[in-house]
């Protein structure tokens, strides 16, 4: 019984001793809480001005809120005795083995920063990314996503999309299309640009202004090879518009023939 009545008053006696600590670990945290609610408004405010795309913004907020809170619970754990720098060596290891074995998700990682960074496209561009054409529906930290005109999604890891050739074609507005076709040499090539012209004019998507061309690429012996320019004002429309005039030219080529 006495035995019993003295783990008591020890554990009553270690318990009033450790309070105060607990109590100093609690503010500590609960000060750092409060610091993250105050500067949050003035971060979301800078990170709006800078012009940074909403996921990239999202993001940083997020770490920002992770490292404070964070070091606020280190140093509140650290208030109660408890030894932080063993635990933190133990979990650094366990990172860098973790960063090892996840390095190709880490490199997309990085490279969807360097992507909200530079902003070389946005969502709902139309870009062509190595051999895919078509428009960016969704940028993540780690993969670009592309619905194709077969209405296919396509997902490209970001590592890839920072490391090949890029194309925009919705970054300056209107787009001009390029349909090349062969006639025969022999014929009136000045009648046949007219021609080809005035049925280019007519279709759907084609801007007037500035109004399409008939360029010759090349003559040879097989007849010559023509260009023919022509501007829409939504690169969305490029490959429709280029089916449209191909269509038409045809028979325009046909009745000189």
């Amino acid at each position: 019984m006495m035995w019993n009545q003295l783990n008591v008053e020890q554990l009553l006696t270690q318990l009033v001793a450790w309070l105060p600590r607990l109590f100093s670990a609690i503010l500590i945290f609960i000060v750092f809480w409060v610091i993250y609610r105050l500067t949050k408004p003035a971060l979301a405010g800078i990170l709006s001005g800078s012009g940074f795309d909403r996921t990239l913004s999202g993001m940083l907020e997020n770490i920002y809120r992770f490292t404070l809170l964070t070091f606020g619970a280190i140093m509140a754990v650290n208030q109660l005795g408890i030894n932080v720098g063993a635990a933190l060596a133990g979990l650094g290891v366990v990172g860098l083995t973790i960063g090892f074995a996840a390095k190709d998700t880490l490199s997309n990682i990085m490279a969807g920063f360097l992507i909200f960074w530079d902003k070389p496209f946005h969502t709902d561009d139309w870009v062509t990314l190595g051999a895919n054409y078509g428009k960016v529906t969704e940028i993540t930290m780690r993969t670009t996503r592309l619905r194709t005109w077969n209405n296919t999604l396509v997902i490209i890891p970001n590592e890839t999309v920072i490391n090949q050739v890029l194309v925009n074609h919705s970054a300056n507005g209107r787009a001009r299309v390029d349909v090349p076709i062969t006639v025969a040499a022999k014929g009136d090539l000045p009648a046949t640009r007219e021609a080809i012209i005035r049925a280019v004019g007519g279709i759907e998507g084609v801007l007037q202004d500035p109004p399409p061309t008939v360029a010759v690429k090349a003559i040879g012996a097989a007849g010559a090879e023509l260009m023919i320019q022509a501007w829409v004002s939504d690169p969305e429309q490029e490959q429709p518009v280029a089916f449209r005039i191909l269509e038409a030219a045809k028979p325009a080529v046909d009745k000189l023939s």
